[in-house]
């Protein structure tokens, strides 16, 4: 790394903790930020070293952006997620909350039809289902299933799945890459609710996923049930000019 580069990361770095040292304490839930111009002269650092910083923050789910007005403190009561990859024990953590996990169930099974299909392999084969109660401070947060290919993931224990999955696929060499991901509205049923402690038929957030390797290959089916009162998905889109 050439001094320059070295340079640019700790500004980067003396930004980015500043920003968090602000927004744990100063900075309330949906305040402003200041803006890239008073960063930039407050702290001697590029417009792209900000927007660096800002954006590490944002995938954090600290703060969040309204198109046109700025950037502001995320409420720390709803958990903002970015569309980064990232595990729930991840997102709790980048939040200064305790993630934990409620093992429901924890077998081999045989891949129906669409979980086969979403691992790519046959229909029958065996597949690890775990199905988890998450919590972040002792609350539960999200009912969580994930369906993992046996003959790549190997044998998993209840001591193994008690933290981050994608923890236990990285240290097997199956670490995620990227994802395609579905997220619906939809209502809990009486489990769920007993589980998620809400009310029957509550909103909630369903989100579909199938994780690949870097390879490409499918490492995890997963359908995760977020409370809605708890959980927001915050993404970036951009208007076509032609």
């Amino acid at each position: 790394m050439t001094a320059v580069n070295k340079a640019a990361g700790y500004k980067h770095e003396t930004l980015y903790a500043a920003l968090r040292t602000e927004i744990g304490g100063a900075l309330r839930p949906h305040d402003p930020l200041p803006s890239e111009r008073e960063l930039v002269v407050r702290f001697g650092v590029s417009r792209a070293t900000v927007r660096q910083a800002i954006g590490r923050l944002e995938e954090e789910g600290l703060v969040y952006r309204a198109q046109g007005s700025g950037t502001f403190v995320a409420d720390p009561a709803t958990i903002s997620k970015s569309l980064a990859l990232t595990s729930f024990s991840e997102d709790m953590r980048n939040r200064r909350l305790t993630p934990d996990s409620r093992l429901l169930d924890l077998t081999v099974v045989p891949a129906s039809v669409q979980v086969a299909r979403d691992l790519a392999v046959s229909p029958g084969a065996d597949v690890v289902h775990v199905r988890r109660l998450r919590l972040a401070d002792g609350l539960p947060m999200c009912v969580e299933e994930a369906w993992l290919p046996a003959e790549r993931i190997g044998e998993l224990d209840a001591a193994v799945v008690a933290g981050s999955l994608y923890e236990v696929l990285a240290e097997r060499g199956l670490g995620p890459h990227h994802a395609d991901q579905v997220i619906s509205a939809t209502v809990v049923d009486a489990d769920q609710a007993r589980l998620l402690q809400v009310a029957p038929y509550s909103p909630a957030l369903r989100v579909d996923r199938t994780t690949y390797g870097e390879n490409g290959t499918a490492v995890e089916r997963a359908e995760s049930l977020y409370r809605a009162d708890r959980y927001d998905f915050r993404i970036t889109v951009t208007r076509r000019t032609s």
